[in-house]
């Protein structure tokens, strides 16, 4: 915070306030995941003070601007207009009291002035401080979930990770919007977008079981689904997942268990994951328990790599948690790992024509290699020419 008072400085000639989650954040005792500016005229002078390099998108008057190690989303202060339900807002410069009327819930409906007449004054709307007290999540009005029915997804979201509950009338609003096909007017593309926010939580299974707490999952499509047996399946895959893979990936592969891969790809295609993802998906969703009996008889490092053959890592920590198996987990900590010290080219130095037998004898050292008894090239390199036997 004092690096953004300090880059603002004391001359800034507009009203500059800190909004919705980061106050929340600061008001809870928690250190904010973002830093939203909201600025009373255009954003460009406070995005040069702000250095970095600024991304500015004119429709809505805001910017992102990244340096040092943080990020600022910066908007004109605006109100909204909603033309049709889960439409794009119209927007149009408006104060800092109208700017917190159009926000999602009252919890994120506060502003600190940081710069200006009010500098140091917390601007609310009604309820917002009582119902932060009450740890409880409220609309604004009785059409925000019409007029923008990703709240319900982001409700799901703050239910998880503030660890709040929902105002009976909220919670009744909810319930009729999605009775109502609420989220059918939304893009598939801002649904998968709230998706992948959920699976980047910080307890991603709480996330999607408020996701099926509200019924939202169904109300996307009938094929998700993520009762209370998935959430344990989950917690248990997550714990197997590595660095380096997807929980959006496995999550949506432990919601789309049981699908028909032609239907799960054709949702996902509509939600816009990527081909890389929707394979990645897919994979696990239709694959992992097939997985997870074939490699119950894996009892060697190369016939645990063979089971697996090109399934991806969610697919394998999601067979792990079918299990419980020690054998996904070798794979995932240590054969996926390991690769080939030689090469074709070393064997037909050697002599070894090209052709089956060249592959033969390179799957061969493999073997070996996954099994332990090949471990350097020296020994790879004897394993092949060998024979491979």
């Amino acid at each position: 915070m004092a690096a953004l008072l300090d880059a603002l400085g004391r001359d800034h000639p507009q009203s500059v306030f800190l909004v919705g989650g980061a106050v929340r954040d600061l008001l809870l005792e928690r250190e904010p995941l973002d830093l939203d500016l909201a600025v009373d005229g255009p954003v460009g002078e406070l995005t040069q003070r702000l250095g970095g390099a600024p991304e500015i998108y004119d429709r809505f008057g805001t910017a992102t601007v990244i340096g040092e190690g943080l990020r600022y989303d910066i908007a004109q202060t605006r109100s909204e207009r909603y033309t049709a339900p889960g439409a794009l807002p119209e927007v149009r410069p408006a104060p800092i009291t109208e700017d917190l009327q159009r926000r999602d819930f009252t919890v994120n409906a506060m502003a600190l002035a940081l710069t200006g007449p009010q500098a140091g004054e917390l601007v609310t709307v009604d309820r917002a401080l009582t119902d932060l007290e009450a740890r409880r999540i409220a609309v604004l009005h009785d059409q925000s979930f019409t007029d923008d029915p990703t709240r319900l997804l982001r409700m799901a979201r703050y239910r998880a990770r503030l660890d709040f509950s929902i105002a009976p009338h909220t919670r009744m609003l909810a319930e009729a919007a999605v009775a109502a096909g609420a989220l059918d007017t939304v893009s598939g593309t801002r649904i998968g977008n709230e998706l992948r926010l959920l699976a980047a939580e910080s307890d991603p299974v709480a996330a999607f079981a408020a996701l099926h707490e509200l019924g939202l999952d169904q109300a996307i499509d009938p094929l998700l689904s993520f009762a209370p047996e998935r959430q344990d399946l989950a917690a248990q895959a997550l714990g197997h997942l590595p660095r380096d893979g997807s929980r959006a990936v496995l999550l949506l592969g432990v919601a789309l268990l049981e699908s028909e891969a032609l239907n799960a790809a054709t949702l996902l295609d509509r939600l816009e994951f990527s081909a890389a993802d929707r394979g990645a998906i897919v994979d696990a969703a239709t694959r992992s328990v097939v997985l997870a009996d074939a490699l119950r008889n894996a009892q060697t490092g190369s016939a645990i790599a063979r089971a697996v053959g090109g399934a991806g890592v969610a697919t394998v920590a999601l067979a792990a948690a079918h299990g419980p198996l020690a054998q996904p987990q070798s794979w995932l900590t240590t054969l996926r790992h390991q690769t080939l010290q030689i090469t074709g080219d070393d064997l037909i130095a050697a002599g070894i024509p090209e052709g089956l037998e060249l592959g033969r004898r390179l799957a061969a050292a493999r073997d070996a290699m996954w099994d332990g008894t090949a471990s350097d090239r020296q020994s790879q390199l004897a394993v092949a020419l060998c024979g491979g036997g």
